[in-house]
């Protein structure tokens, strides 16, 4: 760890807590305890500095033995351990705090939060499970104690959990679980629908409606399943109300709809529809399906001028890759030696690209993801629309 980030960090903090030590204690102490008590601040700042915590958390420990103004720099002191990943000495910080029989209970309360996330961390998700559980249940900071229990029930899979926790949490906090809620169901419906178990998807989804009309999500699921039954005029409402309430998602859903389309033989009615989607989305997909459309029904000259036309109103490597496997069987020679050098290009820089990213906390990934895998958000991993992405 860098000693100036140390120093910058911790160094205010000592002399704040000194300065309010002074300030409360004063006409009480005598002048040879405010240094004893700044001394030993400073002795375990300079153990830090060295990189001997275990010294330092003695020293810290007791001191808060008989200063309780040191609480608010035991806290701050265990989420220093914690962000450097020293989960241990954390929960050492947050275990003894706890342990304080003059704690005052708002205290205590705020450092069995910072402990189980403590627990959280180190992976003791059980531990941390009981003990937010626990504070729930006492109404102690209850809104930030069900959050961290939702993250754990989203972390084991435990959407039923998840979904009654939510649930608490909306009533206790007033603020509206829906959206998460519904992708809770989502899970569910998923999970079923993978199963064959098609009437437990369908009650599932119902569910996930009620708490978000708008879900794109719900609608694809839909889709999956009317596709099962071999409905696929209904599949193909479901995934046109899908790109309705979503259209940020047209990759993830032209695909299965256009299969339904192929399969019932509407591809004039597929046609009209990516021809309307075109003009409300500047990514290259409905480009690419209608190409193979063109190139199917009237011929490779019409798809590659179709092709180029839109290549030049939204450049795309991805629409340069399909241009060029195109038109190579009609060159030759050196022509065809470099069309080939080209395609390796845009090949490996298509390769080095994320195609999706995270619109809360910027991750990037090659594929989608429902839940942001760092963030965990829902629905907020979108693709890039940009010449080398989408």
């Amino acid at each position: 760890m860098n000693p100036v980030y140390l120093m910058g960090a911790l160094i205010p903090l000592a002399f704040l807590s000194g300065w309010w030590v002074a300030r409360r204690r004063g006409t009480r102490r005598s002048g040879a305890e405010r240094h004893a008590l700044s001394s030993d601040y400073f002795r375990g700042l300079n153990y830090l500095l060295n990189e001997e915590q275990d010294k330092a958390i003695e020293v810290f420990l007791r001191l808060a033995e008989y200063n309780r103004d040191t609480v608010e720099t035991h806290l701050a002191l265990g989420n220093l351990f914690r962000r450097r990943g020293e989960v241990d000495r954390a929960i050492r910080v947050h275990q003894h705090l706890v342990s304080r029989p003059n704690l005052s209970d708002d205290m205590k309360t705020v450092a069995l939060l910072e402990l189980g996330e403590d627990y959280m961390r180190a992976g003791l998700l059980d531990r941390a499970e009981t003990l937010f559980a626990d504070l729930a249940a006492m109404n102690a900071h209850a809104p930030s104690a069900l959050r961290h229990l939702i993250a754990i029930y989203q972390h084991e899979r435990d959407w039923h959990q998840a979904i009654e926790q939510a649930r608490r949490l909306e009533k206790m906090s007033g603020e509206s679980q829906g959206h998460d809620i519904a992708h809770y169901y989502c899970e569910l419906a998923e999970q079923a629908r993978q199963h064959g178990a098609r009437g437990d998807a369908s009650h599932f989804l119902s569910q996930a409606f009620e708490h978000d009309r708008n879900c794109t999500r719900a609608y694809m699921i839909a889709g999956a399943l009317q596709v099962q039954a071999g409905d696929y005029k209904a599949a193909i409402d479901s995934y046109q109300h899908a790109i309705g309430t979503g259209i940020a998602f047209v990759p993830e859903i032209l695909p299965p709809l256009l299969e339904c389309h192929v399969r019932s033989g509407t591809m004039d009615q597929a046609e009209r529809f990516l021809r309307d989607i075109i003009e409300r989305y500047h990514g290259v997909s409905p480009v690419l399906a209608l190409t193979r459309i063109y190139r199917e029904r009237d011929g490779e000259q019409a798809a590659v001028a179709f092709l180029t036309e839109q290549l030049r109103l939204r450049p795309s490597v991805r629409g340069l890759m399909a241009l060029i496997d195109a038109t190579m069987d009609k060159v030759s020679g050196d022509a065809r030696a470099n069309f080939l050098i080209l395609r390796d290009l845009t090949r490996k820089l298509l390769e080095g690209q994320a195609m999706y990213r995270c619109s809360q906390c910027g991750f990037g990934a090659k594929a989608h993801h429902w839940q942001c895998p760092s963030c965990k958000h829902w629905a907020t991993v979108l693709p890039i629309l940009g010449v080398a992405n989408e």
